[in-house]
């Protein structure tokens, strides 16, 4: 994502970026790349990668092999694989119009980028030219949750009703009115459209148990909440959103020690190596004060390339492990021009009452009014904004 920096990592960027780096040592590690070459990841990206080089005139295997990095993008939180992913289809770029396949993975890993408006129109274009595909609405949906634009959401949604299975349909729905003051309900249609499909593919079934874990925390039902998490974790799949929701999960419920084993071997991760610091802090360990390091190192590096993927968390670790409100709102504010997900209005009402701006908080305040999204927490931040007034 594009964004403004802020200004302590814009000044880090501008002196870092002014006099390149260059080791002394041939044995100093510049990069460790996500896979070992004898990880079975590996083996299968080598086969694919020399698919593609056998046809190089059909899109089948540039489409399998962008589509395996942008799966490891997802599962592990490393927006390298994006980049492999985009060089993987970027020959098929100029005649994308004609493979709905290339337009619905370009149109993903647009939007794991955050370009919001390109990724809607190249899946427009897919639904358009195959209209029976779930998978162009399944994303535009996802896409409209981000943007907190429900009215839309809901019609893909109605969609996904007419082209796709019961369950990932009714867990589409579920997750807008779970999101719009419906969670109660949203949840018990959602638990008995999982229960009718129980043997439906661990995917699937990993989405339909994070989001119930969701809904059932914000009912205040932890116990359900922990069974559902450790249901989709059951599964055995490698999945970020999952291992960084849970993570939340533990340390609200003041279960700190429960995430650094949970986490310990996914430093790599942006988004899972701050829950691991934010644990480790908790705990007093000293290898907190070393992830809080690499932490600010990754923030500027990504400042530097303009690569601002992880704003949200990046407010979060100004808020939370550096103690700077006021840059942690920026950060905040920022984010929330393009992203207005729950997390993302978490984060924005907190360091606002950290900074005590009643003002910078009003996007979000608004966002709850007008969204009648349920969760006690975030209202008690509100409420306490809101007294912040004259």
């Amino acid at each position: 994502m594009n964004r403004t920096a802020l200004c302590l990592l814009a000044t880090v960027a501008t002196v870092a970026s002014a006099v390149p780096y260059l080791p002394g040592d041939d044995a100093v590690v510049l990069e460790r790349l996500p896979v070992r070459a004898s990880d079975p990841i590996a083996a299968e990206l080598r086969r694919l990668r020399a698919e593609v080089a056998a046809a190089p005139s059909d899109p089948a295997p540039a489409i399998r092999l962008a589509r395996r990095y942008f799966d490891l993008a997802m599962a592990q939180g490393d927006p390298r694989y994006v980049g492999y992913a985009d060089a993987a289809l970027r020959p098929w770029d100029a005649s994308a119009a004609e493979h709905p396949e290339v337009l619905v993975v370009r149109g993903q890993l647009r939007q794991y980028r955050h370009d919001f408006d390109g990724a809607l129109e190249d899946l427009a274009a897919a639904a358009k030219r195959d209209p029976q595909n779930p998978e162009p609405h399944a994303w535009r949906a996802a896409i409209y949750m981000v943007r907190a634009d429900y009215p839309a959401a809901r019609r893909e949604c109605a969609v996904l009703h007419e082209v796709s299975d019961e369950l990932h349909a009714v867990g589409c729905t579920a997750y807008v009115d779970a999101t719009t003051g419906k969670t109660r309900t949203a949840y018990a249609q959602m638990s008995a459209a999982l229960a009718r499909h129980a043997k439906a593919s661990a995917g699937l079934r990993l989405w339909a148990h994070t989001r119930l874990a969701e809904m059932a925390w914000r009912l205040g039902e932890a116990r359900a909440a922990e069974r559902h998490f450790r249901d989709a974790l059951g599964l055995d799949l490698t999945d970020n959103f999952l291992l960084a929701a849970y993570a939340d999960f533990l340390l609200e419920q003041g279960r700190a020690a429960d995430v650094v084993p949970l986490l310990k071997d996914w430093a790599r991760s942006d988004t899972l190596l701050l829950r691991l610091a934010l644990a480790e802090r908790a705990l007093k360990l000293p290898s907190a004060e070393q992830h809080v390091r690499a932490l600010a190192e990754r923030f500027a590096d990504a400042a530097r390339r303009g690569e601002r993927l992880h704003l949200q968390e990046e407010a979060r670790f100004l808020l939370d492990l550096k103690r700077d409100a006021r840059a942690a709102l920026v950060a905040a504010a920022e984010n929330w021009k393009a992203q207005r997900e729950p997390r993302d209005a978490g984060i924005l009402l907190e360091a606002a009452l950290a900074a005590r701006d009643l003002r910078a908080a009003r996007p979000a305040l608004d966002w709850i009014d007008s969204s009648g999204f349920e969760n006690p927490g975030l209202r008690r931040t509100a409420d306490a904004l809101k007294a912040l007034a004259p």
